[in-house]
């Protein structure tokens, strides 16, 4: 079996197995603490630019299937796991997550005490981290590891988003919707047009013009991977949906940046929130919901406290963060989690109705 390394940007260095292509990977290193969904979590375009660690000890044991990926192709640098298995147990898998990882040229590492890698990464919080199965020497894998920009100010939706216009749903629904696209994940996309929204799917960085050009009912803020404070074009495209009125709706990334667009502020925390069973108080109608979480900005609460023009609707029951709010002055709203899971708890799928219902009283869709 092929060795591999894990090293820190502390300078921890563990190591392992090899699995996946042979080669090296770099990125911020995360956990997830899902037991399930590990290919959803694999191709969701927010992890894009971070190397994945998974709690849970079974990765691959029931395989893959192609309408499961949340995008196009593997988003995640690299992979940390206590246990890659080959052979997998689902007859409707369509390949093994060995296959899988080498179609989509992504490096592994396996064997490890991931226990202790999250314990790390708890107490000291994210770091940069480098994976290697073709480089062995720890000193020359410290060089380049040096190399690799912090997450911290860096805008990485321009690198996933798509790269032209397209259509998605039913053309002759009433509710048509424009999603700005920062790294949208497709089970997103399902939910809004089982709710029968017709949409049109934009990049990011697209003019709010051209967007306004389409004649939408309302925008989606999509979710997306890098620091929302080094997005000024998706700012000030939520900014002049506020000013015109639109009705908006934003998750995760999106929700940062309609806060943003309000004035508040976002910060970098010490090691986010990814995982399946996070509680959540929704503050209006004094429900807990269980959700899906995937990210490691957040928007500051004391920044909320000073304006009269936020509400929270949302914390966390965890740690006390915010994960929602509602523009009392404008039709929008935007929640931290992910209603539409994939993978995770459907407790929250109800925001995407709220986001019809929002658009049908402000009369710009038929009742």
């Amino acid at each position: 079996m092929e060795k591999a390394i894990l090293l820190l940007d502390d300078g921890t260095v563990f190591h392992g197995k090899a699995a996946g292509i042979k080669g090296t990977a770099t990125g911020e290193i995360c956990f997830n603490t899902g037991m399930t969904g590990y290919q959803e979590i694999f191709t969701d375009p927010s992890y894009y630019g971070q190397i994945m660690v998974t709690t849970n000890i079974h990765i691959g044991n029931y395989g893959t299937k192609i309408q499961e990926a949340q995008s196009e192709n593997v988003k995640i640098n690299g992979l940390v796991c206590r246990s890659f298995n080959n052979k997998f147990s689902r007859p409707l898998a369509d390949s093994s997550i060995q296959d899988y990882f080498e179609s989509n040229k992504t490096v592994a590492i396996y064997d490890l005490d991931t226990r202790s890698i999250v314990k790390k990464i708890r107490t000291e919080g994210a770091m940069n981290a480098i994976i290697s199965s073709e480089i062995l020497d720890v000193e020359e894998l410290k060089k380049k590891l040096k190399e690799v920009p912090n997450m911290d100010g860096l805008e990485l939706a321009s690198k996933v988003c798509t790269k032209a216009a397209y259509f998605f749903g039913n053309p002759h629904s009433e509710i048509k919707v424009a999603v700005m696209d920062f790294g949208v994940k497709k089970s997103i996309l399902q939910c809004m047009v089982d709710e029968g929204f017709y949409l049109k799917v934009f990049p990011g960085n697209t003019p709010f013009e051209e967007v306004k050009k389409w004649g939408a009912a309302g925008i989606f803020l999509s979710n997306g991977p890098g620091d929302p404070a080094a997005m000024d074009y998706a700012i000030d495209i939520a900014k002049e949906a506020l000013n015109q009125d639109i009705p908006l709706f934003g998750i995760c990334l999106g929700h940062q940046i309609l806060a943003l667009a309000m004035g508040l502020s976002t910060y970098k925390m010490k090691h986010g929130h990814r995982g399946l069973n996070h509680p959540v108080k929704n503050l209006i109608s004094g429900k807990c919901e269980i959700t899906s979480q995937n990210h490691g900005f957040g928007v500051k609460a004391e920044a909320i406290q000073s304006n009269e023009d936020i509400e929270i609707t949302h914390v966390n029951l965890n740690d006390d963060t915010v994960e929602g709010i509602k523009v009392k002055s404008k039709k929008a709203f935007s929640v931290q989690y992910h209603p539409e899971a994939s993978p995770g708890p459907h407790d929250a799928r109800y925001l995407f109705a709220e986001f019809k219902n929002l658009m049908i009283a402000s009369e710009v869709v038929a009742k």
